[in-house]
């Protein structure tokens, strides 16, 4: 459970299954707006992710949501597809890498 943005950002490689992600190689960017936001990337590739703050010169997929529905997705409070389907969500990129979201935010 994560009680504001930095704190997921720092301690989401953690919770990671290298073996969920050994075939994954992409960038994932997330725009998070509001109060707490910021912007966030991981760099996924060959089992391993690496978070970096800012922002990635080519993400494949840009997530962008306000920092309270994404902390409350990510502590199991919202579901993630529907707050996609309502506009909580916005995804820009290549939408198969969205299914794979889940191995990194458990």
């Amino acid at each position: 459970m994560a009680d504001s943005i930095n704190e997921f950002f720092s301690e989401i490689a953690k919770g990671v299954d290298p073996e969920k992600i050994e075939d994954m190689n992409a960038t994932f960017q997330w725009d998070i707006t509001g109060d707490g936001g910021g912007k966030w990337f991981a760099e996924v590739a060959g089992g391993t992710i690496e978070i970096n703050a800012g922002e990635s010169t080519n993400p494949d997929l840009t997530i962008t949501v306000s920092a309270s529905d994404w902390l409350n997705i990510v502590n199991g409070k919202l579901n993630p597809q529907m707050a996609f389907v309502v506009g909580k969500v916005k995804i820009d990129g290549d939408m198969t890498l969205a299914a794979k979201l889940q191995y990194l935010i458990g």
